[in-house]
């Protein structure tokens, strides 16, 4: 067995789980999230915990069996608390500035500045001119309109400028030795 997949996923107060035809609803105060089964899988609600099962034990079966569970997982604690990811802008120049909660504009040291829209279910927060924190009930979307963002200009190894992860280690390279 799978020690992820086994585990029970316990469903707060507020939260209610719908199971129909492969497809699992999550509804809570931070909104409603859908997604369907992979695979052989199935999902059962026995009170107020969800518990994953796989039918067989074959391989693609196994590898579905903790993945379905962390999933589920993730879909409850983000129509509960919700996910964050925060970003930290290192630069001369470099700053972030909000045009709602839903688009921010980034100085990166281009010519032009970056607009960048959220998707749905996303808003951005501009704490400081160089920090974002990106904010949604999904963590697959918050992940990847945070990597999306990072991409725009990733750290560079000798001077370390550009958009990092908060606490992101950048690896710093020695630059030319001078004679």
């Amino acid at each position: 067995m799978s020690r992820i997949g086994k585990s029970p996923i316990n469903v707060p107060g507020g939260v209610d789980v719908t199971v129909a035809d492969r497809t699992v609803t999550v509804k809570g105060p931070k909104g409603t999230l859908q997604r369907d089964l992979p695979g052989t899988i199935t999902l059962r609600q026995d009170g107020d915990t969800l518990l994953v099962e796989r039918p067989d034990d074959e391989r693609q079966t196994r590898a579905m069996h903790g993945l379905v569970r962390s999933l589920v997982n993730n879909m409850v604690v983000g129509v509960t608390d919700g996910f964050t990811k925060e970003l930290e802008i290192i630069g001369v120049g470099y700053r972030a500035t909000a045009k709602g909660p839903d688009a921010i504009d980034l100085a990166l040291g281009y010519s032009h500045p970056i607009e960048v829209k959220a998707p749905e279910g996303i808003t951005f927060e501009v704490p400081s001119p160089n920090r974002i924190a990106v904010k949604g009930t999904d963590k697959e979307v918050v992940g990847q309109v945070a990597a999306d963002i990072r991409k725009l200009r990733k750290p560079e190894p000798y001077k370390g400028k550009g958009v990092r992860y908060l606490g992101e280690h950048v690896a710093r390279k020695a630059g030319k030795s001078g004679k």
